[in-house]
């Protein structure tokens, strides 16, 4: 009876051993399992949000303060103190982490503060589908200034930038255009820049637009007629005067009496504006000229030398 006995401890124990070793196996297992799947989970919130945008400009930080340092070496005394590590902190602040379709107006505000300064009166340059031309020319003759010729635009002017939800909190691979979503950043800096720009305008001011344009030099849906034009201030701005480029070689779609200057020009005299409109601006078809000088469009000087 004894050695039954202790054979039937033996098996209990055996068993109880049994059972102890496929608990903790199932729970090694368990563990594996949750960790697979949380590891999965980690690796899918990793992947940034896709859009059918160029990502944030590689090197944003340096590019920013580089362009920074440079134009207040040249104009320190116009703008007077300005930070450019701040101004570095609030742009990185008002875009990084967050959701690119969400970017608010109070996101770039402190930027905006940071940055701004007065335009000179009879200086400001608005344009619209002019782009290469428009800065080609204030570069050559400095009498006047665009958004992208001030501070905050030439700090920014030309490249890219979005967050994600994320790490590293940036989209280095893709931001939304425009046309995706209304809230993104670049629509909602350049709007603000935009719309700050036009409010400091004073004097007569001048807009470049193109006559070469088939479907109309003036677009209200542009950020020169959505933005610009609704927050030019009358009580400051004693002149509007358009110049209405066309192409070296290009159609001469529109001229001063087209539609879509007709256009502009009903909406800036229900805003008490004067204005006055000018075919090819003749500096500006100079500078054309420059780069297409046998052009037949470029003989404008042949018979002025001529005897009578």
């Amino acid at each position: 009876m004894p050695s039954q006995r202790g054979s039937a401890r033996r098996r209990q124990r055996g068993v109880l051993l049994a059972g102890i070793a496929i608990l903790l196996l199932a729970l090694v297992l368990a563990a594996v399992l949750a960790s697979a799947l949380t590891r999965g989970k980690k690796e899918e919130s990793l992947e940034p949000l896709r859009w059918q945008g160029r990502g944030t400009t590689r090197n944003l930080r340096e590019i920013v303060l580089g362009r920074c340092y440079g134009y207040l070496a040249e104009r320190r005394a116009e703008l007077g103190d300005k930070d450019c590590l701040k101004i570095w902190e609030s742009l990185k602040d008002a875009f990084i982490h967050k959701n690119p379709c969400n970017a608010t107006t109070e996101d770039y505000q402190p930027l905006m503060k940071l940055a701004s300064h007065p335009i000179p009166c009879n200086k400001s340059l608005f344009w619209s589908k002019t782009n290469d031309l428009v800065h080609l020319y204030t570069k050559s003759s400095r009498r006047f200034l665009t958004l992208e010729d001030t501070f905050l635009g030439y700090m920014f002017d030309g490249i890219s930038w979005c967050g994600d939800p994320s790490a590293p909190g940036i989209n280095y691979e893709s931001c939304p255009k425009w046309s995706e979503c209304e809230g993104n950043p670049g629509s909602v800096f350049w709007k603000m820049a935009s719309k700050m720009f036009a409010e400091a305008a004073c004097g007569v001011v001048q807009v470049m637009l193109n006559g070469s344009i088939e479907t109309g030099a003036f677009r209200s849906s542009s950020i020169f007629g959505s933005v610009e034009i609704l927050n030019l201030n009358p009580d400051k701005v004693s002149e509007v005067q358009i110049w209405l480029m066309h192409d070296i070689g290009g159609p001469q779609s529109e001229s001063c009496s087209g539609y879509s200057i007709k256009k502009l020009k009903n909406i800036l005299e229900e805003r008490n504006f004067k204005i006055t409109c000018e075919d090819n601006y003749r500096p500006v078809q100079l500078l054309q000229c420059v780069h297409n000088p046998d052009h037949p469009d470029c003989s404008l000087c042949t018979n002025s030398t001529e005897a009578p």
